[in-house]
């Protein structure tokens, strides 16, 4: 009986510990379940609006211990889109996203405050411009489950306050408002 409790407690500790939450999640950016939105002032008067339309990511996301999750995007500055091309053009030039000399921006998470149920503050390092600055991300759990493809998915929004001289750029218009909703298919 002895052998059959230790033969069943060496069996099952492996099965608990490995029974984690933690997973890895794609962001899903092709399926444009995902976004990177911004909005600075135009010239002082009222707000210009876009996005970046092309980005990947992935995070580990573990439900039981968030703060133990990570996240990473990469997201390729070229593809700024205020809805106007002639104002795109312009703003890519050098004098201010500067994309021919550099052309994404990076952002990796190096740990994870957990503020509530269902918020926390992603803690991580943004190079943009090729500065490479600490940038808190206010984050909250939207939801996960099993989608209709038979995939399983978690969401995320999250925003943050950017300063354009902490970056090196030229211009200044006041704070640059991210917000970002990604939403992960496990992998």
């Amino acid at each position: 009986m002895k052998k059959l409790l230790i033969a069943t407690f060496l069996f099952i500790t492996p099965v608990t510990i490995s029974g984690a939450t933690a997973a890895d999640y794609v962001i899903d950016a092709e399926g444009m379940h995902a976004s990177i939105n911004f909005r600075v002032k135009h010239i002082g008067y009222s707000w210009l609006t876009g996005r970046f339309d092309k980005f990947n990511g992935k995070f580990t996301f573990d439900e039981n211990n968030p703060a133990a999750s990570k996240v990473v995007v990469d997201v390729d500055v070229r593809s700024v889109n205020t809805n106007h091309a002639m104002r795109d053009k312009h703003i890519s030039e050098a004098a201010y996203l500067n994309v021919e000399k550099n052309p994404m921006a990076h952002y990796e998470s190096t740990s994870i405050e957990v503020t509530g149920a269902d918020s926390g503050i992603i803690k991580g390092n943004l190079t943009l411009n090729g500065v490479t600055k600490p940038v808190n991300l206010m984050a909250k759990h939207v939801g996960g489950g099993d989608d209709p493809w038979g995939g399983f998915r978690h969401g995320f929004e999250a925003t943050t306050t950017l300063k354009s001289k902490d970056f090196n750029y030229d211009f200044d218009y006041g704070d640059i408002i991210l917000n970002l909703y990604v939403e992960g298919v496990r992998q």
